[in-house]
């Protein structure tokens, strides 16, 4: 039960990162794709993301010791710190491509915790497939907001 609390609470500081950059009256102001969900959706999913990432991370602290756990831990952290930096570059630079570019980077980080965790705890992996498939309507988000509002000034 620890290690889920403590995964909970690791998971969380990327959150809690992110969520300290929210969207303003700039963000207002942008051009935006068709599509885009209501505002309360995204804490929404991102909190049930947030914790099935925190419990799948757990699932695989738990299992026995290999150089794949290693790997797949890595993996984690590093896409906690990418995703923790898209909100930062988006909404706190106003770098639309810069967090584009981020997202492209946490996508690949994301699958490839994925295909790790997969092996390792069929559970683990597959609590990751709903926040790899947030992502790429995220990315679609991302490059159409880049898209619509390229010319425009920062």
């Amino acid at each position: 039960m620890l290690t889920f609390i403590i995964s909970i609470l690791i998971t969380s500081v990327a959150a809690v990162t992110g969520g300290r950059f929210r969207p303003d009256a700039w963000y207002a102001g942008l051009a935006k794709p068709l599509g885009l969900p209501p505002p309360w959706v995204f804490p929404v999913v991102w909190t049930a993301l947030y914790v099935m990432m925190a419990i799948a991370a757990a699932l695989i602290f738990i299992t026995v010791d290999s150089p794949a756990r290693t790997v797949g831990l890595l993996l984690y952290a590093a896409q906690l710190g990418a995703n923790a930096a898209w909100s930062w570059l988006f909404f706190g630079r106003r770098a639309i491509l810069g967090a584009l570019l981020d997202l492209l980077l946490l996508i690949v980080l994301v699958a490839l915790t994925t295909m790790v965790f997969f092996p390792l705890n069929f559970w683990a992996g597959l609590l990751l497939v709903p926040y790899l498939v947030w992502l790429f309507i995220a990315l679609y988000l991302n490059a159409a907001v880049w898209y619509l509002n390229r010319a425009a000034p920062v």
